[in-house]
């Protein structure tokens, strides 16, 4: 019988396998709902479905780097041990050379992406059925640069915490490591002080303002005590500002400014930041699975 696009899809809400795979199933089971879903089960191919509404707050981050071109992009998983299995590592790479290959717009677009015959999402779920938890990209971004610049790669602990860092004005990648490493160790939020918004420098004015009064501070003295302390408040949080981690006695912005550089940019991503972590520890997890 005739395939319809509407059966497709239902298989797929049901099993949580990609679109080829349904489509196969349905052909060969001559369009049986029911056995089509046995015969992804049978595959290991269902096992997607059973898995997604689990939380994958771990994972890897990781950084590709063709040309002028690289990609920076979190997988998810959902234990730590996971990101130590060596066919997660290379799914974090497959992924992130075909994302930085495809330039999708967004992660929808990426999962549809091609990949070997069927789509980056039905390469995901094969994945899935093999490790055994649920896996997601979460984020992406690509970063384009001239001949003049240089990328910063680095991955923190395998990759918990990457970083591309983009340096204008030098092509020396070792100086742009370097700068990626720093922000990796430190987490700055802005490039400079310029990035910084008015509503929030006097947001910060105020409340150290009011920190100085309640201390008992005379009056006359509270503003260059504010002035002095909103440096403060700058050196940590923008990058320029912040005392280097390889050499403490010179800023970060000195540091590139002597290698005739400038931070154009940079880019952070910290495994399962703001996300909802796993409470439930491993003994609770057979004690449940035991109950079923």
């Amino acid at each position: 019988m005739a395939i319809s696009a509407s059966m497709v899809k239902e298989l797929r809400e049901r099993t949580g396998a990609g679109m080829m795979d349904c489509k196969k199933a349905l052909t060969e089971t001559d369009g049986d709902m029911e056995k089509a879903i046995d015969l992804l089960r049978e595959k290991g191919i269902a096992k997607a479905a059973n898995k997604a509404d689990r939380i994958a707050a771990e994972g890897l981050t990781f950084v590709e780097v063709q040309g002028n071109k690289a990609v920076i992009v979190e997988i998810n998983s959902e234990t730590d041990f996971v990101s130590k299995n060596e066919n997660f590592k290379n799914l974090v790479a497959n992924v992130a050379k075909t994302v930085l290959a495809g330039n999708p717009a967004d992660v929808e677009a990426a999962l549809a992406l091609s990949y070997e015959e069927a789509t980056l999402q039905d390469y995901i779920n094969t994945q899935i059925a093999k490790i055994g938890e649920k896996l997601s990209l979460r984020r992406f971004e690509i970063v384009e640069k001239t001949d003049a610049d240089a990328f910063g790669a680095y991955l923190h602990m395998g990759g918990r915490i990457g970083v591309l860092a983009v340096l204008a004005g030098t092509t020396d990648e070792d100086t742009a490591k370097d700068v990626a490493m720093h922000v990796a160790a430190i987490n700055p939020k802005y490039i400079s002080r310029d990035e910084v918004s008015q509503e929030e420098v006097a947001r910060e004015r105020e409340v150290l303002t009011q920190q100085a009064l309640n201390e008992g501070k005379p009056e006359n003295i509270v503003a260059k005590m504010v002035e002095g302390r909103l440096s403060k408040y700058f050196e940590d949080i923008c990058l320029l500002d912040q005392p280097f981690v390889k050499d403490g006695d010179q800023k970060v912005g000195k540091y590139v400014s002597n290698k005739g550089a400038t931070v154009k940019s940079f880019i952070r991503y910290e495994v399962g930041e703001g996300m909802e972590k796993r409470e439930d520890n491993f003994a609770e997890e057979v004690m449940s699975q035991l109950k079923k």
